[in-house]
């Protein structure tokens, strides 16, 4: 029996939780799906770094967007790069998770050399960092002056469509906003 199934035998019919908020993802650590059953487990709603980090920033995600993990532990990173690639090509807003660790700090540097390849450099980029606790740090620059190397495991990266704007407010941190109606048409 594995550490995790070791654990889930030795845990009581019910058991309360908590987590902090992450990345959405609503598996227990450590403990699969399958070693749940028969456990009394309570899945409390919560808040997503990316629905966190909007709402620091405005309306990054006011039209389609998507989420990617780029982390590669258990997919390989030529299926983190094609769906970096179908999001690109689509249009789409991304909120990339997992950016960076220890074990694999150049994959946030693959995936900037690879969205600079297929979007224009005034593309609005943030690093939402920490978003809610005291040492949250939230940059708004453009794909082609962002510094990939400021990210860590506790940033959630945001790479705008081609209809993102960053909407200067005189001071105060800037908004970014995708607006709800494409402008292009088919």
């Amino acid at each position: 029996m594995d550490a995790a199934g070791s654990a889930g035998a030795l845990l009581p019919a019910t058991v309360l939780v908590l987590l902090p908020v992450g990345d959405g993802d609503p598996e227990a650590p450590g403990l699969p799906p399958a070693e749940a059953r028969g456990l009394d487990v309570h899945v409390v709603p919560g808040v997503s770094a990316m629905q966190a980090a909007a709402a620091r920033l405005g309306a990054p995600l006011g039209h389609d967007f998507c989420a990617i993990s780029l982390s590669d532990n258990l997919k390989p990173w030529m299926l983190v790069a094609r769906r970096l690639r179908a999001a690109a090509d689509g249009d789409f807003v991304s909120a990339l998770y997992n950016p960076a660790s220890k074990a694999r700090p150049r994959t946030i540097f693959e995936t900037f050399a690879l969205l600079r390849e297929m979007k224009d450099g005034v593309t609005p980029v943030v690093f939402a960092r920490a978003i809610g606790r005291a040492d949250e740090r939230v940059v708004v620059t453009t794909l082609a002056d962002a510094d990939p190397g400021i990210v860590d495991m506790a940033t959630l990266v945001i790479i705008g469509s081609s209809e993102t704007r960053i909407v200067e407010r005189g001071g105060a941190r800037p908004w970014v906003y995708t607006p709800r109606r494409s402008l292009q048409r088919a």
